[in-house]
């Protein structure tokens, strides 16, 4: 039989991942990284605002530029047994497009304007309108239209940004025909797909942020939504109705992209999904095992048949969604706004001595390779320390908090240190902190009658840091099972692609013919079990102390 070959294309926060695949057994052929160039100098971003936006040329020339590479260093003949792209982005991550669904900032007027970019799911500008929608859902006269979303609007989401963007800037609202997340745009770039409205959108997005749901036959009625705002009146019609799970095909790859890439025409590209969910498939996801997609922050995803869930509601979470993991079951998300991104702030605090341009290998050590040293010395210093129910508590709120319960006001915490609190045990206790972060996740799980049968852990963090990860299975006091692909969202989109392309009749056949199975468990340690129930409690004591404060209590 011919090769069958699929590629895999994960947009992440700060880089694309391509990984080619072969189809019949999971093989990795090759893979390729490339950095948004404009997202690595900081452009179009302002931290102290909370502001986190990208450019869409970033993301068309580092994915060029990724596949193009990863095919160069596989064997000669692998273009031709390419049959399929998946695609995973980060989300909500929406941008302003115009009747042919081109995202403004590739028009000359606006290439330089923030508010006609893509905002990253980072960007926390729209924490006020957040507030709005779900004083509307809560209103005793108005309908719940956030309650498959966990009863809590987030700011990270599709209709507050949006909301935010319209408000500020009145050139991007005139000029905005419709609105798109980033992964519905790179599928109808890929495919030539130039009608905004003829646009496969993806049922993870849009049921997760965008409070796509078939109770009300798709997005919230215009009613809703111009009483919300009247520069949101008439955007419903111009959005969608119908949504598409990742196993669909988008189209062919587009004459201009097969070129482009030294692809065929024949190739099929799957309609987008979100890069937590896709990962989750990648993972071998199966019921009740909530899978940790972990990186700058975490993505938790959980699966259930939908027979067993019938109508129950998990308050809190990032949304329920029909389909949006695997078609058939209903997808959950919850996480954490900072989690990677928690120890890249302390490393960043220890390196303010030395600025990046003043090191330049003087004695043998650039910059990047002292900045590379810092957490894994930190993990080897922290991991002998004893687990001190009388130490520094710190609470994991450096982004707000995603779930449960999300809210982007809240900041983080840290207390009981003293002048022998040394590096290495600030950075324990932050470590603890997303682990306790994690708990509250699989404890608001449990409590809303959802149960939680395992742990599976992926992403970068996942498989550079066994320390961290050794923490969290003590916390959680469960098992966690590490997975073996270096790439495992990646891996799939390929999966996905494969299914759009018709090798697999499902996600789940692809699973059990790809997947790459799991490579180390982690098993909580029993002794520091009920220390961490005991420091549990403090985090829970000093979280609930910085929310009272925060809202000024």
């Amino acid at each position: 039989m011919d090769n069958r070959y699929v590629i895999g294309a994960d947009f992440g926060t700060d880089s694309v991942r391509i990984l080619i695949v072969d189809s019949d057994n999971g093989r990795e052929i090759t893979s390729a990284v490339c950095e948004y160039a404009r997202w690595k100098e900081g452009r179009y971003c302002d931290p102290a605002a909370n502001q986190f936006r990208q450019h869409p040329m970033d993301y068309i020339e580092a994915f060029e530029t990724a596949v193009k590479t990863a095919l160069s260093q596989a064997p000669e003949s692998t273009a031709s047994a390419v049959k399929a792209i998946g695609i995973d982005t980060t989300g909500s991550t929406p941008c302003a497009v115009d009747k042919k669904g081109v995202p403004l900032a590739l028009y000359e007027r606006f290439r330089n304007n923030p508010n006609a970019m893509f905002i990253l799911w980072k960007d926390h500008t729209a924490v006020a309108e957040a507030e709005e929608i779900n004083a509307a859902c809560s209103s005793s006269t108005g309908n719940n239209y956030i309650k498959y979303v966990g009863g809590i609007y987030s700011s990270e989401w599709f209709w507050a940004k949006i909301l935010h963007v319209l408000r500020e800037d009145n050139q991007v609202k005139d000029a905005a025909y419709s609105w798109m997340e980033h992964c519905d745009w790179m599928p109808a770039l890929l495919t030539g797909n130039s009608d905004a409205a003829a646009i496969k959108r993806s049922r993870c997005a849009a049921g997760h942020k965008a409070l796509w749901h078939t109770a009300w036959k798709g997005l919230p009625p215009e009613t809703f939504l111009s009483s919300l705002d009247n520069r949101l009146s008439g955007l419903r019609e111009r959005l969608y109705s119908e949504t598409f799970t990742a196993d669909v095909s988008a189209g062919n790859l587009s004459r201009e992209w097969s070129e482009r890439l030294g692809l065929g025409t024949d190739v099929q590209v799957a309609v987008g999904a979100f890069d937590a969910h896709l990962g989750a498939v990648g993972a071998q996801i199966e019921p009740y095992h909530l899978c940790k997609v972990m990186g700058t922050s975490t993505c938790d995803i959980l699966v259930a048949p939908m027979k067993d869930v019938e109508n129950r509601l998990v308050h809190g979470i990032c949304g329920q969604v029909d389909g949006s993991v695997l078609p058939g079951m209903l997808g959950m998300e919850a996480g954490q706004s900072s989690f990677g991104d928690v120890y890249a702030w302390f490393r960043d605090i220890l390196m303010f001595p030395f600025p990046r341009q003043e090191i330049h290998g003087s004695n043998g050590i650039g910059f990047g390779e002292l900045e590379d040293k810092i957490i894994p010395a930190l993990s080897k210093a922290a991991e002998v320390l004893p687990v001190d129910p009388s130490g520094p508590i710190a609470v994991d709120w450096l982004n707000g908090r995603r779930s449960p319960d999300a809210n982007q006001r809240l900041k983080m915490g840290i207390t009981g240190l003293n002048l022998s609190t040394d590096a290495s045990r600030i950075f324990k206790t932050l470590v603890e902190a997303t682990a306790f972060g994690a708990k509250a996740i699989v404890d608001r799980f449990i409590s809303e009658g959802i149960p939680i049968h395992g742990i599976i852990g992926t992403g970068g963090v996942a498989k550079k840091n066994p320390f961290i990860m050794q923490t969290i299975s003590d916390v959680l006091n469960m098992p966690m099972r590490i997975t073996r692909s270096e790439q495992t969202v990646a891996l799939g989109s390929a999966m996905a692609g494969a299914t759009a392309a018709g090798i697999f009749t499902s996600l789940q056949d692809a699973q059990e013919r790809m997947g790459q199975g799991f490579e180390q468990t982690y098993i909580p340690h029993a002794g520091n079990v009920k220390l961490y129930d005991r420091l549990y409690e403090k985090y829970k004591e000093l979280g609930a102390f910085i929310e009272k404060t925060a809202a000024g209590e």
